[in-house]
Formats: structure tokens, C-alpha cells, sequence
């Protein structure tokens, strides 16, 4: 499989177009795909509410979902979708392994 190149999700408007797809609840994060037709490079978006924390902690929780992301989706991604990222609580205490399966097998999912 090839690794394709992941762009940075920036607006607004694409975050909440991104909820109107489908959608896999995991421990560590909800994960929202949403195909678009436009035959762009897959991209990725990161959010967690102020409910997690303060900013020191949903900062450290949005570095964790970075890397996952990084290490994920140019393998495993839905090509031409944006991907969005919601971290949950489990997050910040859950194994970055276990992070790592979870958002595999939910990318795997998605695909089909």
C-alpha cells in the first residue's frame, strides 16, 4: 500500500461538513470520516472541547492525536476524505499502542 499525503483540515466550515459523515467511537477519540469528490489529498483535522481540560491538557492531547495521525493515515487513511479527530478523556491515559490499533481498525471500517 502507498502512502499517501495528508493535509491540515483549517476551516471551520470543513469541521462541520466533516460531521454530516460517518462516524467510529473509539476509548481515546471519535473519528469522523467524510468522503469528498473533489480528488484532493486526504486531510486530517484535530479537536478536543474544553471539557477535557485546560489548555495544557487538551494541548497534550492534541499532540498525541498529531502523531497518531502521522503515523496512521498515510498508510491506512480513506483517500480524498477528511478525517477529523475528536479527543476523549481516555486519551490522555490510554496506551499510544492501544491508540494506535484502535484508530487502525476503525480506518479499516471506513474504508469498506
Amino acid at each position: 500500500v502507498g502512502l499517501m499525503p495528508v493535509a491540515r483540515l483549517t476551516r471551520r466550515a470543513d469541521f462541520l461538513a466533516a460531521n454530516a459523515g460517518h462516524r467510529a467511537v473509539m476509548p481515546a477519540a471519535i473519528l469522523l470520516v467524510r468522503p469528498r469528490d473533489d480528488g484532493g489529498p486526504a486531510r486530517v483535522g484535530f479537536t478536543v472541547t474544553r471539557r477535557i481540560g485546560g489548555s495544557v491538557t487538551r494541548n497534550r492531547l492534541k499532540r498525541r492525536l498529531r502523531a497518531l495521525a502521522r503515523e496512521v493515515l498515510p498508510a491506512s487513511g480513506v483517500p480524498g476524505a477528511d478525517h477529523v479527530l475528536i479527543g476523549r478523556a481516555a486519551g490522555l491515559t490510554r496506551s499510544f499502542a492501544e491508540m494506535r490499533a484502535d484508530l487502525a481498525r476503525a480506518l479499516a471500517r471506513m474504508a469498506r
